[in-house]
């Protein structure tokens, strides 16, 4: 079984793209954060033309993810229970959903902006709220894992100069022990290897050329419980999905499994 997450950084502009990358790449399930578009403007045509059903919390310009599974969805959990507001409104930034014999999330964790601002607070209870989310499923017997962009670097190993984020969101205690405490809940880190280079960095800025100098970070994480990361054959970052023209500054990280998916759907 092949599950993938992917930020795509607006799915109407990156269509052409995700659906090349789909039929070349074949995932049973893919989540997808940043989409960028209400539900109803969902590409769910196109994708079930090549045998994706989709689950979808997406309400507008920003944010917005998914689950893309061509195994089947059930018992799909829109947004995070418990979770906080920000200037009033709960973000669309989770979906859980059961694809075949795994069950997954999609989350977008909130960026933080700057460590004084609000959004940095707001993310901290955003993963309070995740970690008390997810705490059963992760003790649980089934494969279960929690993907997307976390936007946070696990360790300093995960960014290509740690001097230049000091005193950044991104890299700060906080979030870190924030990682660690939804760790606790009985997830590891699946870390992916590089397709080029040392380290499997998933993020490269627009700017300064920063992935032709991979000036990146590994900020899109697979955190998965013991039967999903026992099972795991390979995992990697699939870098050259990040390059050319109108690609989004995230690379999708794959994740191999020595799981018996069910028959797929035909496309």
């Amino acid at each position: 079984m092949r599950i993938a997450t992917w930020n795509v950084n607006s799915i109407t502009a990156r269509l052409p793209r995700l659906l090349a990358w789909l039929e070349s790449s074949r995932p049973d399930v893919l989540c997808l954060q940043e989409v960028k578009c209400a539900a109803d403007a969902f590409p769910y045509e196109e994708l079930r033309g090549l045998g994706y059903e989709a689950a979808v919390n997406a309400t507008g310009r920003w944010n917005g993810v998914a689950v893309l599974s061509r195994v089947g969805i059930a018992d799909v959990v829109t947004g995070l229970p418990g979770g906080p507001d920000f200037e009033g409104a709960q973000e669309p930034r989770a979906i859980s959903a059961t694809c075949g014999p795994a069950r997954v999330w999609s989350v977008y964790v909130p960026n933080g902006r700057d460590v004084e601002h609000d959004h940095y607070g707001y993310k901290l209870r955003w993963f309070e709220a995740l970690r008390d989310a997810v705490a059963a499923d992760a003790a649980g017997d089934r494969p279960f894992a929690v993907l997307g962009d976390y936007n946070v670097a696990p360790t300093d190993d995960d960014v290509y100069d740690p001097a230049v984020f000091e005193g950044a969101t991104h890299v700060t205690t906080a979030e870190r022990a924030a990682l660690a405490a939804l760790r606790d809940t009985g997830l590891s880190d699946v870390v992916p290897r590089p397709l080029k280079y040392d380290h499997p960095y998933t993020y490269w800025d627009y700017r300064q050329l920063c992935f032709p100098k991979n000036r990146g970070m590994r900020i899109d994480l697979v955190y998965g419980n013991a039967a999903f990361s026992g099972a795991v054959k390979d995992a990697y970052v699939d870098r050259e999905e990040r390059k050319g023209k109108g690609a989004s500054d995230h690379a999708p990280v794959v994740v191999d499994l020595d799981v018996q998916a069910p028959d797929r759907v035909a496309p």
